[in-house]
């Protein structure tokens, strides 16, 4: 086989079991409360940390490909992710499991992107839309099968399984990767240190504080401090951002309103999207007794109804344009997390599948569109920036969501003077989030009416060119 066929299949191997990592994780951590003796709600710290190692190290990934050469980065990302996978199986305790879970991001935020500069480097512009359109394979089907495969496991197994299965096919896509993925190595502009320095250690530490207020891990007055001192660092870092000449994450961008759209409002809308794998399966479990594997026969309908809106998501942006599609959306999927919170024990399954296929759909449509219009005004010669950024705030925005909706439920539980388990908490947790996902609505109705019009004219003129490419964006 030709190697320009053979990299998309070897960078495909690495996002699968990524994505099929940490969406099989979120149908075990029930048991795997169970297990350390913690309340469920404190197992989001395991979610939340592999997103903010991700949102760490994602910045820098495409410097340290260049510098150091795309395949020993990427070997040694797949390494670093199984390494963290055998950790988090060998974990117990939930310290540990944190630690692992860490390590397993460090990879993770390697891995992928610096898997999409392969093949954006090594593969003819001729056969790039056909190589590209392998990387939204694995992204469709590890959202799908994840939660089938994990409830499946930890229901009739040992959950630790869970980050086992990865390690033969890491090892293989290692292997492959020696064999077959050039050296790639770039000259490089010098590095912002003092900025990776200043967001690195800022975001670790606010988002670590942050999470762990609710008593987990630490005291109070310690997740309080680390918070302040992240925050301080953030603040800090934004100061130095705006005087240096090539910032690790540019502010500036900020600038174009497409971009602030998408990636300000898009964080808002994925505040309420990121808890929904924490909430739902938590829901299904503790409250209303369902098995893993139940669950997650019930929960992977809404990554089946994101694909089948792929198919269709170009067609509906040309005919009623990005602001349009972005606002009105922005409302009906944020109204449809909240109706995930009247679902109770006795609602009929087949109702539950409907509504969290269409929701699905719904919330796939906004990701495609937030994922397009953010790089509308985009010059090409910043580009990986403006990806790392948006990248890194995908990341932070999902963190916060899980955080968001592991609070919501202890507030609630306090103010009911009910069991966190209970159904009522749940339809509190539901609606917070769907109310923080609506508030993004107002950032889209900002946008030019015209927004994104372009893009819509290239797609009307070729449509069996602009589809795959929109297909492209939206697995990214």
């Amino acid at each position: 086989m030709r190697r320009e066929r053979l990299l998309p299949l070897i960078i495909a191997t690495a996002l699968f079991i990524e994505t099929m990592d940490s969406t099989a994780i979120t149908t075990s951590l029930p048991v795997i409360a169970a297990e350390f003796g913690v309340e469920p709600v404190a197992l989001k710290l395991a979610l939340t940390i592999y997103m903010l190692a991700l949102a760490v190290f994602i910045p820098v990934s495409g410097w340290v490909a260049d510098r150091f050469g795309a395949r020993p980065v990427f070997m040694t990302a797949i390494g670093v992710f199984l390494l963290g996978s055998v950790a988090s199986a060998a974990s117990q305790s939930l310290e540990a499991l944190v630690a692992a879970r860490f390590l397993q991001g460090c990879g993770g935020a390697m891995m992928v992107p610096v898997g999409r500069l392969v093949l954006l480097r090594s593969v003819s512009k001729a056969e790039l839309v056909q190589a590209l359109s392998w990387l939204s394979i694995p992204a469709l089907l590890g959202p799908m099968l994840g939660p089938v495969v994990g409830g499946l496991i930890t229901t009739y197994a040992d959950w630790r399984w869970i980050f086992l299965i990865n390690i033969p096919m890491g090892l293989l896509g290692i292997w492959l990767a020696w064999r077959f993925i050039p050296l790639l190595k770039q000259p490089v502009k010098p590095l912002d240190w003092r900025g990776f320095s200043l967001s690195a250690s800022g975001l670790a530490l606010a988002m670590f504080g942050f999470s762990t207020l609710g008593r987990h891990l630490v005291s109070v007055p310690l997740a309080a401090g680390a918070l302040l001192a992240g925050l301080a660092l953030l603040a800090a870092y934004v100061w130095h951002s705006l005087r240096h000449p090539h910032p690790l994450i540019d502010l500036r961008l900020l600038k174009r309103v497409t971009f602030r759209t998408g990636v300000i409002g898009g964080s808002l809308f994925r505040i309420g999207v990121g808890a929904l794998p924490f909430l739902l399966p938590l829901m299904l479990q503790t409250s209303f007794g369902l098995s893993p594997f139940e669950s997650g026969l019930i929960t992977f309908t809404s990554a089946a109804g994101a694909m089948f809106m792929k198919t269709i998501a170009g067609r509906i942006l040309n005919h009623f344009g990005f602001r349009r599609v972005l606002v009105t959306n922005a409302l009906v999927a944020s109204l449809m997390l909240c109706v995930f919170g009247l679902f109770r024990a006795d609602t009929p399954y087949p109702l539950m599948v409907g509504i969290l296929l269409v929701s699905g759909c719904f919330r796939s449509l906004q990701f495609t569109s937030l994922n397009a219009i953010a790089y509308a005004e985009v010059d090409q010669d910043r580009m990986s920036q403006a990806s790392s950024f948006a990248a890194m705030a995908q990341q932070v925005s999902l963190a916060l969501g899980i955080t968001l909706g592991g609070y919501a439920l202890t507030v609630s539980s306090l103010a009911t003077g009910e069991p966190t388990s209970a159904a009522i908490n749940f339809t509190f947790a539901f609606l917070s989030i769907g109310v923080v996902s609506a508030t993004s609505a107002w950032m889209m109705a900002k946008l030019p009416k015209d927004a994104g019009a372009e893009m819509a004219s290239r797609a009307r003129e070729g449509r069996e060119v602009a589809e795959p490419k929109a297909e492209q964006r939206s697995a990214t």
